[in-house]
């Protein structure tokens, strides 16, 4: 299923392509593409080249690995998430290496590893939904992660399948209806804050 973007201006058709499935078949996704999709991750710009983000994978080819991650989910997103082929635990380190100082970046530095990661994987028709919705605790204690790593999204990744297979009337009506943003003038400004940019004025 497609749903492309009515934009404005020209962009990318794979970033136009891009959205957020909980519809997904349970198709494998052969290891070379997996390693690509990782890989687009590895070479993400990052602040001091530090990069914080960590991923911890877990695919429906290992059965216990792949119930431990899905563990990790809040209920509402295991409803949907568990036929997703795989599961990916998002961490950050939270200093940097070289001085210890706390890496106020590591957020923004994650999301840049897992935009190209979601944008490599559409390359090859494989859909990614980003999920805020993790036990955190249960992670730390799933995985032994450190205490200077912190657990902050998943991702469910994998080919999209019929909207009506999922559990809830929200989630089918969600997956069919339109995609949307706001506008250029609540976002991209000039002079001073809200103000928008003459780019996006008329």
């Amino acid at each position: 299923m497609e749903k492309p973007t009515e934009n404005i201006y020209p962009i990318h058709s794979l970033i136009s392509r891009r959205w957020s499935p909980r519809s997904f078949s349970e198709k494998s996704i052969e290891p070379k593409l997996l390693q690509s999709i990782f890989e687009a991750a590895r070479w993400a710009a990052s602040s001091y080249n530090e990069q914080p983000w960590r991923f911890i994978i877990a695919t429906r080819d290992s059965p216990s690995a792949y119930q431990t991650a899905l563990a990790c989910l809040v209920e509402a997103n295991q409803a949907w998430a568990q036929t997703a082929p795989v599961l990916i635990l998002t961490l950050t380190s939270d200093h940097f290496s070289h001085n210890d100082n706390p890496n106020r970046c590591a957020l923004h530095d994650l999301g840049l590893a897992t935009s190209n990661l979601t944008l490599q994987a559409l390359e090859y028709g494989i859909f990614a939904h980003h999920m805020a919705g993790i036990d955190a605790n249960k992670i730390q204690v799933a995985y032994n992660i450190p205490d200077n790593y912190t657990p902050q999204t998943a991702i469910a990744l994998g080919y999209p399948a019929n909207p009506q297979s999922l559990p809830e009337e929200w989630m089918r009506e969600a997956e069919t209806s339109p995609r949307t943003r706001k506008s250029p003038t609540d976002l991209f400004f000039e002079n001073t804050f809200n103000n928008p940019h003459s780019l996006f004025a008329n």
